[in-house]
């Protein structure tokens, strides 16, 4: 995922109680490719992106949010 939707990702996380932390996987370069991470410091940090992803998964009815093959993380919108 990119900056844009990182801040999508982790907004949803906070919304959904899901702990994580999304941060680029490269700490000095913001404009590459970015991880939801246990912890903000980039020494120790592990990548739980599958988990986090996992998560939201479960929080959804099977089908949902729409119809067809979805890839990466499903963002709903506020409405629902």
């Amino acid at each position: 995922m990119d900056a844009e939707q990182a801040r999508d990702v982790d907004a949803l996380l906070h919304r959904l109680g899901i702990p994580g932390v999304v941060a680029p996987e490269d700490p000095e370069k913001a404009a590459g490719p970015w991880r939801v991470y246990d912890t903000a410091d980039p020494a120790t940090r592990r990548d739980v992106t599958a988990d986090a992803l996992a998560s939201v998964a479960a929080r959804f009815p099977e089908g949902r949010p729409g119809p067809g093959p979805t890839r990466g993380f499903v963002i709903p919108s506020e409405d629902e």
